[in-house]
């Protein structure tokens, strides 16, 4: 089923498509009145119907809510900047897998190191990739990409989140699965990836003074962009959150 954001609600039932939303679903999926869409409107998720379906406006009128496809657990992604195009499957990826947020960090091994503008582009390029990520994946939640940080800044950051992880090839027998375990009551959590050169002796002791602990996602190294995907992944499961949720009783009617 397609599925669309609503730019806003007329009424209680009548959700209204963006301009760019109407076309493509006029033009490009030629879908018509009547047709059966999936409706996004402030966080919730709706069966719904087509009203009016033109390349200048769509509406929708809303049929019932379905079930939250949200996680409880609340996971910020900090990736060091990589080079090239990786982070453009690292932002849809994680959008994929329930991240709340991606904040994009400069370290000292970061090879790709834009100028302010470069910087400010890029951040409005992963921003539409995470827009379309969310629609695929029937997220309700629109992931958040943060303009790109300074390693010195994430003290802040680490602020307001339970506990932050650190996968690093050289943390030791500290496995993700031993780190969660002893942190069960968690409900916010970062992570915290290296670019292609690795995190450096000297940027793990600063984050731990700033109270992250690193770990290890076993034997075999991975590349920085498999690295963050694969410890989302593993918390993920290991917090319970690849369970769907109970079905409700108006669910097995529909």
């Amino acid at each position: 089923m397609h599925r669309f954001f609503a730019l806003s609600l007329s009424g209680e039932h009548t959700a209204h498509l963006t301009p760019e939303d109407a076309r493509h679903a006029s033009t490009v999926l030629r879908l018509e009145p009547g047709d059966e869409v999936e409706i996004i409107w402030e966080q919730h998720r709706y069966a719904a119907r087509l009203q009016t379906c033109t390349p200048k406006e769509a509406s929708a009128v809303l049929v019932r809510q379905l079930p939250d496809t949200e996680p409880r657990l609340q996971l910020t992604l900090f990736q060091g900047l990589p080079k090239a195009d990786k982070m453009d499957l690292i932002v849809q990826k994680a959008v994929e897998l329930g991240v709340h947020t991606v904040v994009p960090v400069l370290m000292e091994r970061s090879i790709a190191r834009p100028d302010e503008a470069g910087m400010r582009k890029k951040q409005e390029r992963w921003q539409k990739i995470a827009r379309e990520a969310c629609k695929q994946s029937g997220r309700t939640h629109d992931m958040s990409v943060a303009f790109p940080v300074a390693l010195a800044s994430l003290p802040a950051h680490f602020a307001s989140l339970d506990a932050i992880a650190v996968p690093w090839e050289e943390a030791g027998a500290v496995s993700l699965r031993t780190w969660q375990a002893e942190r069960l009551d968690a409900q916010s959590i970062g992570i915290l990836i290296g670019p292609e050169g690795g995190i450096s002796p000297q940027e793990i002791q600063f984050l731990q003074a700033a109270g992250a602990q690193s770990v290890t996602l076993g034997p075999r190294i991975l590349r920085t962009e498999t690295a963050g995907l694969c410890a989302v992944s593993c918390l993920m499961m290991l917090y319970g959150e690849m369970e769907l949720p109970p079905l409700r009783m108006e669910d097995n009617d529909a």
